[in-house]
């Protein structure tokens, strides 16, 4: 038996962790152990691993193969039993965690919490683990600053490193089961790439991708890793998906894969509002209800504010449908209470925040305009967030006017979003591209939060915020150095 005790853990408070290997042997136990240390930092999680997350990375692929925990205190981590056992144990002023999980010293695998959904979207995608059920985890430093429960969507913590595999998992899948297809040809900007490279190698697909000239060299080298074949073509993303749609039509085998603009992606991508509402009835006690009069009652929704990084906008039309479900299913519900009950249940929209940086506010200017709004070119650090033109659809399903929520467009400048990536590494020990820190600059932000967070006059929704945490790959600790410099933060 190895004990290894730390009390240096981070996630959104300091933690301390015990680990306890049991084996059959010391070295497997040492191997299992210094496997899972190795692991952390595979994953962006750098000196301390954020939120107490514990991967685990195969010994055959090195693929990462885990789920983190953190924050939530019902996650329990439970595959099957094996020869090797590691017990952690997780403690913090504020949320106490135990869970257990058990690996073969020959191949690591985790699977997530099992639970009951008659209605699992994607789960198909979900079963053959083509993406994964990540945490949601409370954040201590932004529930101060915005006076109210901020809890953190960590989809940076999926295998490409977006939020980007619950999509394409669906849609390759999808493709792949139903229609038979081997051949996949994508543009992209980086991210898209990296999901589809990721999920279409574990289905035996073939996959090629075309990037722009900004596309990082860390991110190229990512794509060929992963055994896609890359083309640089074009000085944004638009160029490079015009030439990617000629290759298509030109093979007939292949299949176009589209880095937002498909609704098989928006379905799967609206899983993450499955699982956050799942886990907020699990952390959130229900909100008390205000009676104006005896037969009227006003509740408020489970997820007050959805903040979120718009780029193309595939992401914002997933987050959508995913409350369209779910305010369908509540109204399912009501249908069969009792039938004497004459109380009429009014539930107030969630506010959802679509955040762009300035230079790359395609959404924002579509929104303000009442129609599609073409830019000219990207002017941004977030060249993730580089669609010159958002989808058609992201623009129909924010103005709808009968919908369970309602969608406000928050603009930033680069250092907001900047500043906001290197705030989350100092209080979560994560690293993100400026494409995601423009959602988290709405919360990081003074300027911001007071505008859309604090202001009584942007009739703020009751209920907990949640941040999506979208990630990207294109990111290290010395880019984020680079764009402090520049940015001037």
């Amino acid at each position: 038996m190895l004990i290894w005790t730390s009390t240096t853990v981070i996630g959104v408070s300091t933690v301390q962790a015990r680990f306890t290997v049991r084996a059959s042997r010391p070295t497997t136990a040492i191997r299992a152990l210094l496997a899972l240390l190795c692991s952390l930092a595979t994953h962006h999680c750098y000196t301390k691993p954020a939120s107490a997350a514990l991967l685990a990375v195969s010994e055959n692929r090195r693929r990462v193969a885990a789920t983190a925990v953190g924050g939530n205190p019902r996650h329990s981590l439970r595959p099957s039993i094996t020869r090797t056992r590691i017990t952690t144990s997780f403690g913090s002023s504020r949320h106490f965690h135990q869970s257990s999980f058990e690996t073969t010293s020959r191949r690591f695998s985790m699977s997530s919490t099992k639970h009951n959904n008659d209605n699992d979207v994607a789960a198909q995608a979900r079963q053959a683990r083509l993406f994964r059920r990540t945490p949601l985890i409370y954040s201590t430093t932004l529930s101060e600053l915005c006076q109210k429960d901020v809890y953190l969507k960590l989809d940076c913590l999926q295998a490409s490193g977006s939020f980007k595999d619950r999509g394409m998992a669906h849609l390759c899948w999808t493709l792949r089961q139903k229609q038979n297809c081997h051949k996949l040809i994508c543009s992209s900007g980086g991210n898209a790439g990296l999901a589809v490279a990721t999920v279409g190698r574990q289905l035996g697909m073939t996959v090629q991708v075309v990037v722009p000239t900004t596309t990082k060299a860390m991110v190229v080298q990512k794509l060929q890793s992963l055994g896609a074949e890359v083309t640089i073509h074009g000085e944004h993303w638009n160029a490079a998906d015009a030439l990617a749609r000629q290759w298509v039509e030109q093979d007939p085998e292949a299949s176009y894969i589209s880095p937002y603009d498909n609704p098989l992606l928006w379905t799967g991508h609206s899983t993450l509002i499955d699982e956050i509402i799942q886990d907020l009835k699990e952390l959130v006690p229900p909100p008390k209800s205000s009676s104006d009069d005896a037969t009227t009652k006003v509740t408020t929704p489970t997820i007050g504010t959805l903040i979120l990084s718009v780029g193309g906008g595939g992401l914002l039309c997933g987050a959508l449908e995913g409350l369209e479900r779910h305010s369908s299913q509540g109204s399912d519900d009501s249908r069969h209470q009792d039938s004497t009950t004459t109380t009429t249940a009014t539930t107030t929209k969630t506010l959802v925040l679509a955040a762009e940086t300035m230079g790359a506010s395609s959404f924002g200017q579509a929104l303000e305009a009442g129609k599609l709004v073409r830019l000219s070119s990207i002017d941004s650090i977030a060249t993730s967030l580089g669609a010159l033109e958002v989808t058609p659809v992201a623009l129909q399903r924010a103005t709808q006017t009968d919908a369970p929520y309602r969608v406000q467009s928050a603009l930033c400048t680069d250092a907001e979003a900047v500043h906001a990536c290197v705030q989350l590494a100092q209080d979560h020990r994560l690293l993100v591209e400026p494409a995601c820190g423009a959602a988290l600059a709405v919360a990081y932000s003074e300027r911001l939060r007071q505008q859309y967070l604090l202001s009584p006059n942007n009739n703020v929704v009751q209920g907990p915020i949640v941040i999506e945490v979208c990630g990207g790959s294109g990111v290290n600790i010395d880019l984020l150095t680079q764009w402090k410099k520049e940015s001037g933060v």
